[in-house]
């Protein structure tokens, strides 16, 4: 495939609008239409993989499941990838659950936090029943380290599932409480033709803003100049979000409507020099516990967090 072929139009018009079209067609090479063996090794040995889809009311959901190495894995030839069931440990209260399927569009991203390493694969449910889940790979590609929070992997001393989950449709004080405290979210983001994406983004605590009762904003840090998110929220502005509170144990996911902003650096919420940032609007979200026995220990912040 062209590298010109490997953009969609949305992907395109950001990298023109933002003067890094000629960086996105260069590490355009990367994009791959299976996994290769190095990387097919590396998400063999994960337990954390985020995950987003659609559901058929057209709003997109995000999480970040949990489980033994190898609860994800591939055949040889990188074109399946398989998520077993017995070696994952899910929420039962997790949304993006409840919208899989056969032939549902569906983005990955294998995340190791301890070595900053990310693996990003995009395709759709090829089968589905209560041992496992097979998606075909549409496309797989590497993503740098920048803005990943360090943290290994502990044992979770939590006895219990904590409080219940809860959910609503406005972020009360409890849930800018957690939004101000997070340091690591996942987005899920869709084009109507080429599927759904799922993307890290991370920061310091207080990275994401609330503007009000109905929004938060995320500043838009240097990237691959790719865009997939920004270019999938040009042509499809809804996108679901999972912010992970890895001290309490606990998801807060969300989901609704984006508006993209360029040009308009705010000193007080830096955005690493891009001036780019992206709201949500959130229509609901659901908040509720990390499943027991996976915990995380910080170690260090990323260095190239502005």
């Amino acid at each position: 495939m062209d590298n010109c072929e490997r953009f969609h139009d949305g992907e395109i018009a950001v990298q023109e609008r933002t003067g890094e079209r000629a960086i996105a067609l260069r590490h355009g090479a990367m994009l791959r239409d299976a996994i290769t063996r190095p990387a097919q090794a590396f998400l063999a040995s994960q337990h954390a993989v985020a995950f987003g889809a659609v559901g058929a009311s057209g709003r997109p959901w995000a999480s970040l499941w949990l489980g033994a190495p190898g609860f994800v894995s591939s055949d040889t030839a990188g074109q399946v990838v398989r998520v077993s069931t017995d070696r994952q440990v899910a929420s039962p209260d997790d949304p993006l659950r409840a919208i899989l399927g056969p032939d549902r569009n569906i983005g990955m991203l294998a995340i190791d936090l301890a070595s900053r390493r990310r693996l990003r694969i995009n395709g759709r449910v090829a089968a589905m029943n209560d041992e496992h889940l097979e998606i075909t790979v549409r496309e797989a590609f590497p993503n740098c380290p920048k803005y990943i929070q360090r943290r290994a992997s502990v044992v979770d001393a939590r006895a219990s599932l904590g409080s219940a989950p809860e959910q609503g449709e406005t972020l009360d004080v409890e849930r800018r409480s957690f939004v101000e405290r997070i340091d690591t979210l996942f987005v899920a983001s869709r084009h109507p033709a080429r599927g759904v994406d799922v993307s890290h983004r991370g920061g310091a605590r207080g990275f994401v803003r609330i503007i009000d009762e109905k929004r938060l904003r995320v500043p838009d840090y240097p990237g691959n100049s790719m865009f997939q998110t920004l270019g999938n929220f040009e042509v499809e502005p809804r996108a679901g979000v999972v912010l992970v509170d890895f001290e309490r144990g606990r998801f807060l996911s969300l989901t609704g409507t984006v508006a993209v902003s360029y040009g308009v650096e705010d000193p007080d919420h830096p955005s690493g020099g891009t001036g780019r940032y992206w709201e949500l609007a959130v229509d609901e979200w659901r908040d509720f516990a990390m499943p027991l026995g996976f915990g995380f220990r910080f170690v260090e912040s990323s260095p190239q967090n502005p």
